[in-house]
């Protein structure tokens, strides 16, 4: 078991170092494409148009053929799909690498946080941050070695040195996994689940898991309506972390007046503390328990962005970034969790899906609120989307705890 966790966390690092990597080269690919920012912006929406359409039938994937060889065949074919944009020579040839890449990296993501659920349900513990914070730092060490190399190579070089470590690590650690298979989350009969997380009686029955089949027509509405529920928690945290990576620097820059350098500190500790929060999130979760820790970090996400959008100088709003971080740390793999419980892969997926649209849509609501109101004010809702997830996650506890709910009394 210990070999398979090892595995699945590397698969979940090479996944945000690849996916870094290839942000930190988008300028230059940009360049190389002949592309104007209008053009880049539709282009970009290939990888969420691919990804998309993958997460959606993902899970089916992975219930037919297995989380691990969906994980192993998407990446490969994510690090494949790293080489094609720096080779676009035009607007459409770079939306259609991006289409490919995006195809890649939602197939993985979907494949890889099923196979995680797997592994919180055999080793009966919350592990599932540890995964997360696994990709976190991977995406550091991609932007990191990026910025490095990014003077002195150009983009295809750089990323094809990406990808063969990716195929390396799918190579090896493919092999860990397909030859350790898990049993999948509440493969067992009917009635006789066993609860995953505890702490403050939210534990999670995994007699809920396996897609439906066999069960009563309420059982099975009543797990879809977790997913749902546990699905909007991880689009109002992603919305929050595709807002500070696309608008947080310029609001420090614009707002408060920071010099690049400064200005570029902004994600950084928004970035470093939520990596930081999630290799907390083991501990957390098993000391205090999932509903406490989803809603103690909605309600710091919501001061922490409350403070950074409106602060007056510049510390006040770093150290608001780094509250945001450190609150919406653990939503994102609390949900992929609970939603992989109740309704196995299918519910993975439809739970990514909603998580990946909040991360889309966070962007685009920011911008037209910075047109229209200003910047701070727009920034400001990725603080009432904190508080709404904190909100749901007190809902979901108390119908956990309600008698005939889903997760059994703790103490």
């Amino acid at each position: 078991m210990t070999r398979v966790r090892a595995a699945a966390t590397a698969f979940f690092a090479v996944d945000g170092f690849i996916f870094a990597s290839w942000a930190v080269r988008i300028p230059a690919v940009k360049a190389a494409a002949h592309a104007s920012p209008a053009a880049l912006g539709l282009a970009l929406l290939g990888v969420s148009g691919g990804a998309i359409a993958t997460m959606a039938i993902s899970g089916g994937l992975c219930r037919r053929f297995g989380s691990a060889r969906v994980i192993v065949a998407s990446g490969a074919v994510l690090s494949c799909a790293l080489l094609l944009p720096p080779l676009a020579r035009s607007a459409l040839g770079l939306w259609l690498a991006l289409v490919v890449f995006g195809v890649g990296y939602g197939a993985l993501n979907v494949s890889m946080n099923s196979l995680a659920v797997d592994l919180v349900a055999a080793l009966d513990r919350p592990i599932m941050p540890s995964f997360h914070a696994a990709w976190s730092f991977g995406g550091l060490a991609g932007a990191a070695l990026g910025g490095l190399l990014a003077p002195h190579l150009a983009p295809l070089p750089h990323l094809a040195l990406v990808a063969l470590a990716g195929l390396t690590v799918t190579a090896v650690c493919g092999r860990t996994l397909l030859t350790h298979p898990l049993p999948a989350a509440g493969a067992g009969q009917a009635g006789a689940g066993r609860t995953v997380v505890g702490g403050d009686g939210d534990g999670v029955r995994t007699d809920l898991a396996g897609g439906g089949t066999g069960r009563p027509p309420a059982a099975r509405g009543h797990a879809w309506r977790v997913v749902l529920l546990f699905g909007l928690i991880a689009a109002c945290s992603t919305y929050g972390e595709g807002a500070i990576g696309d608008w947080g620097a310029l609001h420090l820059r614009e707002d408060l007046g920071a010099g690049a350098g400064l200005a570029a500190a902004g994600y950084a500790a928004f970035a470093l503390a939520e990596a930081c929060g999630r290799l907390a999130g083991s501990w957390l979760l098993a000391a205090l328990g999932q509903t406490r820790v989803l809603v103690l970090g909605g309600l710091t996400a919501c001061a922490g962005m409350l403070a950074a959008a409106r602060a007056p100088v510049l510390l006040v709003a770093l150290i608001g970034f780094a509250l945001t971080g450190l609150g919406v740390a653990n939503m994102f793999p609390a949900a992929m969790t609970r939603a992989g419980l109740a309704a196995g892969p299918n519910g993975v997926a439809l739970a990514s899906t909603l998580g990946y649209a909040g991360f889309l849509l966070g962007p685009p609501a920011i911008g037209f609120l910075a047109g229209s109101v200003s910047l701070g004010a727009g920034l400001t809702t990725v603080s009432a989307l904190a508080l709404v997830a904190a909100v749901l996650a007190w809902v979901s506890g108390r119908a956990g705890r309600a008698p005939g709910g889903a997760a059994p009394r703790g103490r």
